[in-house]
C-alpha cells in the first residue's frame, strides 16, 4: 500500500499547488509562478539530497535530459494552465498524461495502440472540446496548454519509470534546476503581461502564494518520484487522478464555483477512458506475465 498512499499524498500536495497558483496570479505573470517554483523545488530538493547524501547525477544516462525537458515544459504549460483555468478544469486537462502514454507507445516500445486506446482518446478529445467552449470566445489558450502539458507529462512519467535506479532526490534536483534554465529562457523570449519591478514589490500576503506554490509542488514531485518508483505506474496514475476531486473541492469552497453540467460532462469524458485504459492495461500486463517458479509460489493455505 506505501506508492498508493504516497500517491494520493501526492495528488493532494499537486491540488494544493493548483489553488496557490490560481490565487498568485490575480498578482503575478504565469512565468514568474513557474520560476518561483522551480528554484524553491531546487533548493528544497538539493537541501535534502545533501542532508541523504544523495549521489547525484547530471550529464548521464540521456534519459534523465529527455525527462527532465519534457518536464519543465510540462510545468511551464502547467502554470500558464492554472493561471487562466479553474483548477478542477486544469489538473484534468493536464492528467490526460496516461491516454498519451498509450498512444506513445507505439513509437516508443514498437506496440501499436489497440482500438480501445484510439477510443479513449476519440472521447478524451471530445471532452476537451466540451470543456474548452465557454473559454473559446475568451480567446482562453489555457485549454491547450493544458493538454499541450499532458503530453509532455507522458514522455517525462516514460522517462521517470526507466529511471527508478536513480535516487528520488537527484532526479528531482536535476529536474529543477533545469526548470529553472527553460523558465528563464521563456521569459526573455515571451513578454512579461505585467513590469517585472512592479511584480517583485507586491505586498502580503502575495509573496506567502509563490512560497506555497514551491512547498506544494516539491513536496507533490517528491511522493510522485517514489511512488511510480515503487509501484505499477498504472494503478499509480489512477491514484493521483483523486487531485481533481480535491481541485474540485478548492474551487467550490475559495472560489464560490458552481459546477455547470458542461464543465462535468466535459471531466468524465477524459477522465473515463483514462481510468479504463489503466486499468486495462495494468490488468493485462498482470494476466500475461509468466507464473513464478514453484519454489517462489505462496504455500496454498489450509
Amino acid at each position: 500500500m506505501r506508492p498508493y498512499l504516497l500517491m494520493l499524498w501526492g495528488a493532494f500536495a499537486f491540488a494544493v499547488m493548483g489553488a496557490f497558483t490560481h490565487a498568485a496570479a490575480e498578482h503575478y505573470d504565469w512565468q514568474v509562478i513557474a520560476l518561483a517554483r522551480s528554484i524553491l523545488a531546487l533548493m528544497i530538493a538539493g537541501l535534502l539530497a545533501v542532508r541523504e547524501k544523495t549521489s547525484m547525477v547530471f550529464f548521464r544516462p540521456p534519459t534523465l535530459w529527455v525527462r527532465s525537458i519534457a518536464g519543465s515544459l510540462s510545468v511551464m504549460c502547467n502554470f500558464y494552465a492554472l493561471s487562466r483555468l479553474p483548477i478542477a478544469d486544469a489538473l484534468t486537462l493536464t492528467n490526460m498524461f496516461p491516454v498519451w502514454i498509450a498512444v506513445l507507445s507505439w513509437p516508443v516500445l514498437g506496440r501499436f495502440p489497440e482500438r480501445d486506446v484510439w477510443f479513449g482518446v476519440l472521447c478524451g478529445v471530445m471532452g476537451v472540446a466540451v470543456m474548452q467552449q465557454p473559454y473559446l470566445a475568451e480567446g482562453n489558450l489555457g485549454t491547450l496548454a493544458a493538454v499541450t502539458g499532458s503530453v509532455t507529462s507522458a514522455v517525462a512519467l516514460i522517462g521517470l519509470h526507466r529511471l527508478r535506479h536513480i535516487a528520488p532526490n537527484a532526479i528531482v534536483v536535476h529536474f529543477s534546476a533545469v526548470s529553472v534554465l527553460v523558465v528563464l529562457t521563456t521569459m526573455l523570449i515571451i513578454p512579461s503581461e505585467h513590469a517585472l519591478a512592479r511584480q517583485l514589490t507586491v505586498s502580503w500576503p502575495a509573496p506567502a502564494y509563490l512560497l506555497g506554490v514551491g512547498i506544494s509542488a516539491t513536496i507533490g514531485q517528491l511522493l510522485l518520484t517514489r511512488a511510480f518508483a515503487a509501484g505499477a505506474p498504472a494503478r499509480i496514475s489512477v491514484i493521483g487522478l483523486t487531485q481533481v476531486g480535491f481541485a474540485m473541492v478548492f474551487d467550490v469552497i475559495f472560489w464560490n464555483r458552481s459546477l455547470q453540467i458542461q464543465s462535468i460532462l466535459g471531466m468524465l469524458l477524459v477522465i473515463g477512458p483514462t481510468v479504463w485504459l489503466m486499468l486495462r492495461g495494468d490488468s493485462r500486463n498482470s494476466y500475461n506475465s509468466p507464473a513464478p517458479p514453484p519454489s517462489l509460489r505462496e504455500p496454498s493455505k489450509p
